[in-house]
């Protein structure tokens, strides 16, 4: 099947788009969150929106840094295998609840919170609000208008 995006993707049209979320992802990794958490956390909200761009290039880039197959291959299952560590578990956590946020009462309980500020700082909490928030933009504009895995804009 071959596939063609809706349109030219919109950091193409507004390079000022692209600059911004280039931007927001870079002032949040001086947070000195673990690389391998934070490739965990992009796929799986990808995985949840059904980003094909966004989980082919994470998986891929957590490949790349070290990332086993074990723990790739599990990582939407994450509940219930032995792989994760707690404070990954909290973020993969946290990240689930903010993709998730449509019609619930309470989209990011305490409990899910408190969980996550017991493994990380408030600085890293914030770089890891900020780039959930990221990836879900990203998996939004791809969606939106069917970016092809591998097609640049």
């Amino acid at each position: 099947m071959t596939r063609k995006a809706r349109i030219q993707h919109p950091v193409a049209i507004f390079p000022e788009v692209m600059k911004a979320m280039q931007s927001m992802h870079a002032t949040a990794a001086s947070a000195d969150l673990p690389a391998k958490t934070l490739e965990l956390c992009h796929l799986r909200a990808s995985q949840i929106n059904g980003c094909s761009v966004c989980a082919d290039m994470h998986g891929k880039g957590a490949k790349k840094i070290g990332e086993t197959d074990e723990r790739l291959f599990t990582v939407a299952a994450w509940r219930d295998t032995p792989y994760f560590t707690d404070a990954e578990r909290a973020a993969l956590e946290l990240t689930e609840h903010m993709t998730r946020m449509a019609d619930k009462d309470d989209p990011v309980p305490d409990r899910v919170w408190d969980e996550a500020a017991r493994h990380f700082n408030e600085r890293q909490l914030a770089a890891l609000v900020v780039q959930i928030s990221a990836i879900n933009v990203w998996n939004r504009f791809n969606v939106s208008i069917r970016q092809v895995v591998g097609a640049m804009w």
